[in-house]
């Protein structure tokens, strides 16, 4: 009876609880740095960032920035998963393919995308193709290895079935193990495109004249903090509305789960 007579919490009062922390946490941020607790040098009040945000708006450069960068990580990271997917159903599937594979694999897996930056320099020079590359290196062998642990989890009894049924083996890895391990593959491709953020504001740091990582490395040299946090929060923000895409796109592609 207790349990049952607990208020339940609505999605709606659930999204107004959280919209009141974020603005406590704004309000609470501000009032620090008004009194004098932290210099603005150090971190700027929410007010400065929004000020600056609204003066490169009007200068066109705030978008302009988030494009730039939004584009490397998209290109990148489809770059990244169009691999990743059919080489990692057929290693999960091939035990002689991960015997030949599993070396390179593990070499490769310990270097982060910084690690790439100047090879990348010295293969492609200074342009958009050599971001892209930074980006595709430091997202292919994480997704590769979700796809290949995906694909591992499949039961086995739902292949052997097929192939009783007389299914080739383009036919099982179609309509067995790719609908099968999709969910996960999706949900591993979430977290990987969080990870391609982090690599192209590697790639932006060093030799780039646009993008978010230019903008808080540029916003550094010149002692403005408040552009260096405004970076920060686009950073996140875009992050948070390509999440809000990927998912729409989750719901689409696994509505046969209903």
């Amino acid at each position: 009876m207790a349990e049952a007579s607990k208020p339940r919490r609505t999605p709606a009062s659930l999204a107004w609880l959280s919209v009141l922390s974020l603005l406590s946490f704004l309000l609470g941020w501000e009032l620090v740095c008004r009194a004098g607790v932290v210099d603005p040098i150090f971190l700027p009040p929410p007010s400065q960032v929004l000020a600056r945000a609204s003066n490169m708006w009007g200068q066109g450069t705030l978008v302009w920035h988030v494009l730039a960068s939004t584009r490397r990580v998209m290109v990148g990271f489809l770059a990244a998963v169009a691999v990743a997917i059919p080489l990692g159903i057929w290693l999960g599937t091939s035990r002689i393919a991960r015997a030949i594979f599993d070396p390179v694999i593990s070499f490769l897996r310990p270097l982060p995308s910084m690690s790439w930056i100047p090879l990348s320099l010295l293969w492609f020079g200074i342009n958009e193709t050599q971001k892209y590359s930074i980006v595709f290196m430091g997202s292919f062998v994480p997704a590769l290895l979700y796809v290949m642990e995906a694909t591992r989890s499949i039961d086995p009894l739902l292949i052997r079935a097929a192939r009783n049924l007389g299914a080739q083996r383009w036919q099982v890895m179609r309509e067995v193990l790719l609908p099968g391990c999709l969910p996960q593959i999706i949900s591993g491709m979430k977290i990987i495109l969080g990870l391609s953020w982090t690599c192209v504001i590697s790639a932006e740091l060093v030799a780039a004249k646009e993008g978010l990582g230019f903008m808080i490395m540029n916003g550094k040299e010149f002692f403005q903090t408040d552009t260096v946090v405004l970076g920060m929060v686009l950073i996140s923000f875009t992050v948070l509305a390509t999440d809000l895409l990927v998912r729409a796109l989750e719901r689409w592609l696994l509505d046969w789960q209903k």
